[in-house]
């Protein structure tokens, strides 16, 4: 990987990490946070563009730097896995399990959805 191309990824990176805190911030005004709407509605919205870019056949350097670099750092299992945790922890298991399983299931579901999408493009 060129130096270029790294410092590329690292900027797409920094603006997929910006574009999460501003929808994670705009959902979860809405929603409250009781639940990690915000969270999961990243999760989903990057499963279904990686799978875009998956069906679509986007490769090389643009897959570097739109699925490593954006996506990437849009996307955020660490806080799905530790908001999952942290609600059962607090009680709420029922809650817990519903946002692993939720997150889950849609997020390979609209994954599949956008490899679909990018197929008949």
């Amino acid at each position: 990987m060129s130096p270029g191309l790294l410092v590329a990824v690292g900027l797409f990176g920094g603006v997929g990490a910006v574009a999460r805190f501003l929808l994670d911030g705009a959902v979860s005004r809405r929603t409250g946070r009781a639940f990690p709407y915000g969270t999961l509605a990243v999760n989903l919205t990057g499963a279904f563009l990686l799978g875009l870019l998956a069906g679509a056949a986007v490769s090389g350097s643009a897959y570097k730097l739109a699925g490593v670099g954006f996506i990437g750092a849009f996307t955020t299992f660490s806080t799905w896995a530790f908001e999952s945790h942290r609600l059962g922890e607090d009680g709420r298991l029922c809650l817990g399990a519903a946002n692993f399983a939720i997150s889950l299931v849609l997020g390979v579901a609209l994954a599949w959805l956008g490899r679909e999408v990018g197929l008949a493009l």
